[in-house]
């Protein structure tokens, strides 16, 4: 009975092995594909880089960015093709156009708004 209850085990033990990351042999490849999960968002998680996640879908995309860099791809490609398949979304600096140009100059445009009107409001008008 012991010796089952131990295969059990191990048999529900082995997805997580391979699961499991495992860095890439070349340090400067690894160092590449570090800085490039740092840059993407857990889709999952949604506040997370992959790199900081623990969801399943961020240890994926790891294993992926990992893949893609061992075979001689560049971060921007990689990266490229992530955004061409879950969309701008994906990376915490969305590029800087169309719609998301909305999202870059929102709160420079805001700012100023709140300046001009708190300028006419506390202006001191004269004969008051």
């Amino acid at each position: 009975m012991r010796k089952i209850a131990w295969l059990l085990i191990a048999l529900f033990l082995t997805p997580l092995a391979a699961h499991a990351d495992t860095p890439l042999e070349d340090p400067a490849r690894e160092a590449a594909a570090q800085d490039l999960m740092r840059e993407l968002r857990c889709l999952v998680c949604q506040g997370q880089s992959i790199a900081e996640s623990d969801a399943e879908m961020a240890v994926d995309m790891r294993a992926l960015v990992r893949e893609r860099i061992d075979n001689g791809e560049q971060p921007v490609e990689v990266r490229n093709y992530l955004i061409r398949r879950y969309g701008e979304w994906v990376t915490f600096s969305p590029p800087k156009r169309g719609a998301n140009l909305i999202l870059w100059f929102a709160p420079v445009l805001l700012l100023g708004a709140g300046m001009i009107v708190a300028v006419r409001m506390f202006r001191r008008r004269p004969g008051e």
